[in-house]
């Protein structure tokens, strides 16, 4: 069998066309993975094979070009590859490391849905929780327990972190869901008192059950901020209520993030609504599903969106 310089150089002398044509086939054989793959698969291909060929190599030659110098190909994102399909030679197209990486992060973020969450929840990661005291270890140890050991299906209490503003509730609640994500588990984090407007917002156009159901049989759901704004009576009832009872009921885990402890909610937020009426009794009826559904983890530290 000649060897395959030879039959190179035997095709390329033996090409019709434009001289244009012909010096462009000939890069495209001189290139040194062209000549790989064709040394290769010498056993595969004949020398009418490889010179019927000849407008795939080139393709392949010319689009790695392309990529080199950082110009339009004809597939953004995709690197080409030469292979043997059915005896002819071929270009295939595979995604680059770049591509994958952003398909891989794509993917994640569709795996947490976000209602009025601030954009840095999508970056964030147990390894940047600050650590430097004892409340913040242990809301950090048990989050990243319930990531790794939550399995679909089976009840597992999510967490109510409590705390002033700005020690990282809402954070952690973040890198929570991402880590739940790398797992292919789907969680939908929700910041109830823009979620409680839109509700109010919903009654004009008969939207409330679709909406509130939508939050509600969500696989993980994280409601952050509650208690921020004073709640009305119906909010209370018919919308927060509503979500928990089917939760506590269907065993869905449930995670919280608010500014009071849950005897604080329960006394302070909970028990007297908007109007400023007192009802004790449904105040306690909500947090029997929040102790239910969730485990306390209370954090002290310093506010670090003080900018101090």
């Amino acid at each position: 069998m000649r060897p395959i310089m030879e039959t190179i150089n035997s095709i390329i002398g033996g090409q019709s066309g434009s001289p244009q044509y012909r010096e462009l086939i000939k890069k495209a054989y001189q290139d040194p993975d062209v000549q790989k793959f064709l040394r290769e698969h010498r056993n595969e291909l004949s020398n009418e094979q490889i010179e019927r060929g000849s407008s795939k190599l080139y393709e392949f030659y010319h689009e790695k070009i392309l990529l080199q110098n950082h110009q339009a190909s004809i597939a953004p994102g995709y690197t080409p590859q030469l292979v043997v399909s059915a005896g002819r030679i071929d270009v295939v197209y595979v995604p680059t490391a770049q591509l994958r990486a952003q398909q891989q992060a794509a993917e994640l973020r569709q795996r947490v849905t976000t209602v009025r969450m601030p954009k840095f929840i999508r970056e964030a990661s147990f390894n940047n929780v600050i650590r430097d005291n004892d409340d913040r270890m242990d809301a950090l140890q048990a989050a990243i327990s319930f990531s790794q050991t939550y399995q679909p299906g089976q009840f597992q209490p999510g967490l109510y972190l409590s705390g002033n503003f700005g020690v990282g509730k809402t954070y952690l609640l973040g890198a929570t869901a991402n880590a739940l994500a790398e797992r292919g588990i789907i969680s939908t984090m929700v910041h109830f008192p823009s979620f409680a407007v839109e509700m109010k917002g919903a009654i004009k156009d008969g939207s409330v059950d679709s909406r509130r159901d939508a939050i509600k049989k969500a696989p993980i759901l994280m409601l952050d901020d509650i208690g921020a704004d004073s709640m009305s009576a119906w909010v209370r009832d018919d919308v927060l209520g509503v979500i928990l009872e089917y939760r506590m009921q269907e065993e869905l885990p449930t995670f919280f993030s608010s500014n009071f402890t849950m005897q604080q909610l329960e006394d302070q937020h909970l028990a007297i609504d908007a109007q400023g009426a007192r009802e004790p009794m449904k105040a306690k009826r909500i947090m029997q599903r929040i102790r239910f559904l969730s485990r306390e983890y209370h954090i002290e530290g310093e506010n670090m969106r003080s900018g101090n």
